[in-house]
C-alpha cells in the first residue's frame, strides 16, 4: 500500500499516527511546498519574538519521519490530482502514484482587492514560518506598522511585534476586535488591555488606497507605515479536492471517516475541510489544530483499513494576548448568562436543556474543561446542578454515575 499526504502540518502527523496504528510496512510519502520539519504554526509569534527557537517549534521530534518510515519530499509543491490515474503532479512536472491520498493543504491568507497594494514593498502574511522570518530580516526597533485586521492573527502579530517597540496601528472592517470568537463585551475589555499595551485600533474602517507608505482609510485618517501585515482572513486551499473532482463548497467535503465526496480512495483532513459543528449543527470549516489533528488521524485510521469516524466536532479556542488569556468554544446561541469582573469575564449560552457554549476570560478560565465535556458529551442541564456549575465549575455539581465515569478517564472518540 502506498500513502501519499499532502500537507505536513497537524492534520498529516496524525494520518502518519493513525495509518501506523494499522500498517506498519506500507510505504508514507509527504509531499509539501514548506521545506521545514513539521512545527506548530502558532508557536510563529513567539518565534519572531524570541520566546522560542525554530528547533522548539517542531510538531514532532526530528527523527518523527524516521521512526515512522516516512519519505518526505519538503519544498515540493503539489498542483493537481488525477483521480482517475490515482497520481498527483507535481508543480516541477514530476509524478507520484499513490493508492490512498490525503490532502492536508491547509488555508491561504486572504488579501482582498485594494487600490495601491502593489505599490507597498514591504507587505507581509503572517501564517508561515516564512512569513515571520521576513517580517524579522525588516521589522526595526520603533518600526511603523499598519496591521489590517484585528483577529487571531494580525493580534498574534502585534503581540509579537511590540517586542522590538513598534509603532503599531491596527485596523478592522469590523465594528470589535476578535469579531469571529468574542461578543461586544469581551471585545472591549481585550481591546482595552491591548490599548495599555500602546497599540492603536481603528475600527469601523478599511484601506481606501495605499501609497508607498502610507494608507487612506475610508474614515479619512492617513496612516503612515514603514511595512504592512496583511491578515484580514484565511481561506481553504481546496484547489487540489477540485482538480481531483471531489466536493467542495467552501471547504472540501467529506464523510464522517474524512473521506472525501464523490471521489475514491481520497481523504482530506485540517483546515481545508469542512466538519460538522455539533454546537451550530452546521457543517462549517473548524481551523483548529486539534481538530486537524483528529481529522487527520481518523483520515489515516480509514486509509489503513480500520474504519473509524470523526465526529462531536465544535469550534473552540484557548488563546492569550499580553497575558491576558481566552477561551472560548461552541456556538453562541441560545439564553445567556453572564460574569463580569474587571478583566475577568464568563458567558454561558444555553439552549434546548444543553450548554452550547462559551466565552471564558481571565480567571474565569479555571476549569473550562469541565464546560467543554458538557458539550462535547451532549450532557443535559436537567442531568446536573447547572446553577452550580454557572459559578463553580466542578465535578461535584454531576452525578455520581458522570463523577465516576470523568474519573475513569471519560468517553472515546467513537473508535
Amino acid at each position: 500500500m502506498k500513502y501519499v499526504i499532502i500537507g505536513n502540518s497537524a492534520a498529516a502527523i496524525g494520518a502518519v499516527q493513525g495509518i501506523r496504528e494499522y500498517d506498519k510496512d506500507g510505504n508514507i510519502v509527504i509531499i509539501s511546498d514548506e521545506k521545514y520539519h513539521t512545527y506548530s504554526r502558532p508557536l510563529i509569534s513567539y518565534y519572531l519574538k524570541g520566546a522560542v527557537s525554530e528547533d522548539n517549534m517542531k510538531y514532532r521530534p526530528e527523527s518523527f519521519y524516521a521512526d515512522n518510515n516516512v519519505e518526505t519530499m519538503l519544498g515540493v509543491k503539489a498542483v493537481s490530482v488525477d483521480s482517475a490515474a490515482k497520481k498527483v503532479i507535481l508543480e516541477d512536472g514530476g509524478e507520484v502514484a499513490y493508492d490512498k491520498l490525503l490532502i492536508a493543504t491547509g488555508s491561504k491568507p486572504f488579501v482582498p482587492p485594494m487600490e495601491g497594494l502593489d505599490k507597498v514593498e514591504k507587505k507581509f502574511s503572517f501564517m508561515k514560518l516564512d512569513d515571520v522570518k521576513a517580517v524579522e530580516q525588516t521589522v526595526k526597533q520603533g518600526s511603523k506598522v499598519l496591521i489590517i485586521g484585528a483577529g487571531l492573527i494580525g493580534l498574534k502579530a502585534a503581540e509579537a511585534l511590540e517586542h522590538y517597540g513598534a509603532d503599531m496601528t491596527v485596523i478592522d472592517l469590523a465594528d470589535r476586535i476578535l469579531p469571529s470568537i468574542l461578543d461586544s463585551e469581551a471585545s472591549e475589555i481585550m481591546m482595552n488591555h491591548i490599548k495599555s499595551k500602546g497599540i492603536k485600533f481603528m475600527l469601523s474602517t478599511s484601506v481606501k488606497s495605499f501609497e508607498a507608505h502610507s494608507a487612506e482609510l475610508t474614515n479619512g485618517v492617513t496612516v503612515d507605515f514603514d511595512f504592512v501585515i496583511l491578515a484580514v482572513g484565511v481561506r481553504p486551499n481546496t484547489e487540489l479536492a477540485e482538480s481531483a473532482g471531489g466536493s467542495v463548497n467552501r471547504g472540501i467535503e467529506t464523510d464522517k471517516t474524512q473521506a472525501v465526496k464523490n471521489v475514491s480512495d481520497i481523504y482530506a483532513a485540517g483546515d481545508c475541510t469542512k466538519s460538522y459543528d455539533i454546537t451550530s449543527e452546521s457543517e462549517r470549516i473548524l481551523a483548529l489544530l486539534p481538530n486537524a489533528f483528529m481529522q487527520g488521524n481518523v483520515a489515516g485510521k480509514n486509509m489503513a483499513g480500520k474504519e473509524t469516524y470523526y465526529f462531536n466536532a465544535f469550534p473552540m479556542n484557548a488563546i492569550g494576548f499580553f497575558g491576558l488569556h481566552i477561551i472560548t468554544a461552541g456556538s453562541y446561541d441560545g439564553e445567556a448568562y453572564t460574569e463580569i469582573n474587571g478583566k475577568n469575564y464568563k458567558k454561558l449560552f444555553t439552549k434546548d436543556n444543553a450548554l452550547k457554549g462559551f466565552i471564558l476570560m481571565g480567571n474565569k478560565i479555571e476549569r473550562a474543561g469541565i464546560y467543554t465535556s458538557m458539550i462535547r458529551e451532549h450532557i443535559a442541564l436537567d442531568e446536573v446542578d447547572f446553577e452550580a456549575l454557572k459559578k463553580n465549575p466542578m465535578l461535584m455539581a454531576f452525578s455520581r454515575e458522570r463523577r465516576n465515569e470523568k474519573l475513569a478517564g471519560g468517553v472515546g472518540n467513537g473508535n
